[in-house]
């Protein structure tokens, strides 16, 4: 270790870094083949794109990019606060959910503090503790989801956070509405419920859980939410917190200024206005799911019930796997750093990308025989 890494504190140099799924510029120039052959469906993306009104919002908004963007996210906040009816001082805007996650380890974790969260669940809520030098717990799941009593018998004086995805990536669990009621009315107040709903829109109506409701129940609640996924707008980084005004206050306190661009506020205006779109989204994964898994039947192989726009599938050989797909140009995302050494996630993606993808995983897997 030199002596310049040695100034940083010990808790930050044991940070792994996020990996995000592999870029398609890099597999094209690391395997010699024709990006626009490429299937990506390594990190639960829309294939769809955006929005038509978010297409035209960001090229309107071009004229303006000299200028800094509206700080507080305005016209952003309003309407969001109309459409999810609640008070404009109950939000935070982000650069992404990941930043609405960051957020709330800045404000609320000290080194001496705990934050507790599930294995098996979104790699960030580990970052974003050690980055603040808080400890860890991490709950065994259950059936590869939140053990609820579990992760609530966790919690001692020490911990101030608990996080908790609901579905949960990369296992696309879901826990029911009652259950998770429950055991946010039994978090002590001294910790923080973050919930992060970052695949809500993909949930039937009989599958939300209608947490926004139960803000006016619990000061302590935390939801998270991302233009990354339905909305299609995984390059622009938009995401927002909502919660309690007081809690909202502390969080903008340790937000960077200017942290959502200009560009990203104009296209998420918009794409909250086109529920037409996230219907023709929700209506082609929930096809795709189909497609996928039924294929997945067909070649023998395992997977995970997903309500998310993924499913996670185990096969022998999972690594090896992994490189044969991305011989022939499909990216999917390996997991063995979410302790699933034997599992692959695959995004949902158009059909002619499911189909490419399956008759690939029937290639590589049959080198494994």
């Amino acid at each position: 270790m030199s002596e310049i890494a040695k100034l940083a504190p010990s808790y930050i140099r044991s940070i792994a870094p996020y990996v995000g799924g592999k870029p398609i510029s890099d597999l094209a120039r690391e395997m010699g083949l024709d990006p626009t052959q490429i299937v990506k469906l390594a990190s639960n993306e829309n294939p769809l794109g955006v929005s038509p009104n978010a297409h035209m919002a960001m090229i309107d908004a071009v004229d303006d990019i000299a200028r800094y963007p509206d700080g507080n996210s305005v016209e952003l906040r309003q309407a969001v606060s109309e459409k999810f009816k609640v008070a404009p001082e109950q939000l935070v805007f982000g650069n992404g959910s990941n930043d609405i996650l960051e957020l709330a380890a800045r404000a609320f974790l000290a080194p001496t503090d705990e934050a507790v969260y599930s294995q098996h669940a979104f790699a960030v809520y580990s970052l974003v503790t050690q980055a603040v030098g808080a400890k860890g717990v991490v709950v065994p799941a259950k059936d590869f989801g939140h053990d609820l009593n579990a992760m609530s018998a966790a919690i001692t004086p020490k911990t101030r956070v608990v996080f908790v995805a609901n579905p949960n990536n990369p296992t696309g669990t879901l826990l029911g509405k009652a259950e998770l009621k429950a055991f946010i009315a039994n978090v002590p107040q001294h910790t923080l419920v973050v919930l992060d709903e970052a695949y809500d829109e993909y949930l039937s109506d009989a599958d939300k859980a209608e947490s926004i409701n139960w803000l006016s129940e619990f000061d302590n609640l935390i939801i998270s939410r991302t233009f990354s996924k339905a909305y299609g707008l995984a390059g622009l980084r938009v995401g927002f917190g909502l919660t309690s005004a007081a809690i909202a206050d502390l969080m903008n306190r340790v937000r960077q200024p200017f942290n959502v661009n200009s560009i990203a506020q104009a296209a998420a205006v918009a794409s909250l206005a086109d529920d037409e779109f996230v219907e023709r989204t929700r209506a082609l994964n929930n096809a795709g799911m189909v497609q996928i898994t039924q294929g997945l039947r067909e070649l023998g192989l395992d997977y995970i019930p997903s309500f998310a726009n993924f499913v996670s599938f185990k096969v022998a050989d999972a690594a090896g796997v992994n490189q044969r797909l991305l011989a022939q140009g499909i990216i999917v995302r390996p997991i063995a750093n979410y302790e699933m050494p034997e599992y692959l996630r695959v995004s949902i993606g158009l059909f002619s990308e499911n189909a490419k993808f399956l008759a690939a995983l029937k290639v590589a897997i049959g080198h494994t025989s």
